[in-house]
């Protein structure tokens, strides 16, 4: 929601005004000097959106206000131009409404379209939201970032490496929709108050990896590619099965760490699943995620997978001994098994641990067959938000 600053207004002030954390203004406001507000400039406030009222018989700002439990000075904030001893009956108004629900919808088919939508719709309310190309997908599809708060942690989360495992990316972005609801509303999550996270943690979030390949899976190939997909896919229109880009290589097979091992058992020629490419990192999704990784060094990594409810966490014996920690926190929240080593190479997780010596998460959320159905979502959001919480505490 967009003010106007006034005479003697700071952020300060609209922060005991709206009850809105001040970090949280001044981070919705990266172009606002947050100790010289200038009369005029817009500012940002988190967590609000505005509807239009028409003024009826009786109404007053009072009468408004106190109806929606915010002070007649929110009310003149939104409504400059409006005199509060002169209101005309038949005039149009805005009345701010603090956001406390889930801006998404939870149990939907989740493209790449869907993903913009909700990101758009995110970045509307919540200001404070970085929003980051980290690269492109091969049909040049943008890679989107997501990054919240400022603190010295750095965890990295992602999810649909795998294109029919698109309900990870639908998880994760209702896990980002309650912590930011929790900051905003300061309210707490799991009984834990948020946004001593937010100070310490800075949060990195990639929810659709392989969005060429999750598009392909819930809408059938773009018909600049069709036949060399229908081919890969040995002329089957049926594409739940696929895990690959839409190149036919699996992304989470990708990476330089034992890459020969699944280069030597897997597919050789591009396939709905498995092939790990004629070397590694050909595939400009995988660059793209292996460049953030080394570009920011964050402190941990959590991938989202399904299926199976458990998680792995150890490569090579290379993982710090945090690891072990965190994944019995892992365990306790969300009820997933824990396995350290599994005979699997080459994945994100993987060439993290070898890479950066620093705590990585491959998580195969609930258990059945892919794609998972949107069933299984409220249980495995609950199962989830507890490891998002500990990922940010501990």
């Amino acid at each position: 929601m967009r003010i106007q600053v006034r005479s003697g207004d700071s952020l300060w002030y609209y922060s005991q005004l709206f009850m809105v954390p001040v970090n949280l203004l001044v981070d919705s406001n990266p172009n606002v000097n947050p100790t010289a507000l200038q009369i005029g400039q817009d500012v940002q406030i988190p967590g609000f959106d505005v509807q239009s009222y028409t003024i009826k018989q009786g109404d007053t700002l009072w009468k408004l206000a106190t109806a929606r439990n915010i002070t007649v000075d929110v009310l003149l904030l939104v409504n400059p131009q409006v005199n509060p001893q002169a209101l005309m009956i038949g005039t149009n108004i805005l009345l701010p409404t603090r956001i406390i629900t889930p801006l998404m919808d939870r149990k939907r088919s989740y493209s790449y379209q869907t993903l913009l939508s909700d990101i758009k719709g995110l970045q509307n309310i919540y200001s404070f939201i970085r929003v980051n190309e980290i690269g492109q997908s091969v049909l040049g599809v943008p890679i989107y970032e997501l990054r919240i708060g400022k603190g010295d942690r750095k965890v990295h989360m992602n999810a649909s490496f795998h294109a029919n495992e698109w309900i990870t990316s639908s998880i994760l972005m209702a896990l980002v929709n309650s912590y930011l609801l929790s900051l905003t509303n300061e309210r707490p999550l799991r009984g834990l108050a948020t946004m001593p996270f937010y100070n310490e943690t800075e949060l990195s979030i990639v929810p659709m990896v392989n969005p060429d390949g999750v598009d392909l899976v819930l809408g059938g190939p773009p018909s600049e590619v069709s036949e060399q997909v229908l081919a890969i896919n040995n002329g089957s229109d049926e594409f739940s099965g696929w895990k690959a880009n839409i190149r036919g290589v699996d992304l989470n097979n990708q990476y330089p760490a034992n890459w020969e091992v699944e280069q030597a058992r897997k597919p050789v020629v591009p396939s709905p699943r498995d092939y790990p490419g004629e070397q590694p990192l050909t595939e400009p999704e995988a660059i793209a995620m292996a460049e953030l990784a080394s570009d920011n060094q964050f402190d941990r990594l959590l991938a989202f997978h399904t299926q199976g409810e458990e998680f792995y966490w150890g490569y090579e014996g290379l993982e710090p001994p945090e690891s072990a920690v965190i994944a019995e926190e892992f365990a306790r929240v969300s009820g997933y098994r824990s396995v350290q080593y599994v005979d699997s190479y080459a994945g994100y997780k993987d060439w993290f641990i070898q890479e950066f010596r620093k705590p990585g998460f491959t998580m195969e959320l609930g258990k059945g067959v892919n794609p998972l159905p949107l069933s299984q979502f409220e249980d495995i959001y609950e199962e989830m938000l507890g490891v998002f919480l500990a990922s940010l505490y501990m």
